[in-house]
């Protein structure tokens, strides 16, 4: 198999696990990279990222009812706050 340069930046952290990781394997870093790469790629396989976000929430929103209009009750409550202050100023 062959393989291609690939360039790629690390935190100091991160990159002291893979020489950690490879000096205890037996591999080269270049190795271990590739090998969670690859269990990185199979792992992601699984998951639909060219879905929006509200397909893969569709499942959780929905339409409830609560057995009242709350935009109609909103409405009223309104008009009559806006009755009590007509009626206010025109008491003066």
């Amino acid at each position: 198999m062959s393989y291609m340069a690939f360039s790629l930046r690390l935190d100091e952290k991160t990159e002291a696990a893979i020489r950690r990781l490879a000096r205890e394997t037996g591999r080269s870093r270049s190795a271990v990279v590739r090998d969670a790469m690859s269990q990185y790629i199979g792992m992601t396989r699984e998951v639909d990222f060219a879905r929006t976000a509200l397909d893969r929430l569709r499942p959780f929103v929905g339409v409830t009812t609560t057995g009242r209009n709350p935009s109609r009750a909103t409405h009223e409550k309104f008009k009559a706050a806006l009755v009590r202050k007509h009626r206010a100023r025109g008491a003066r």
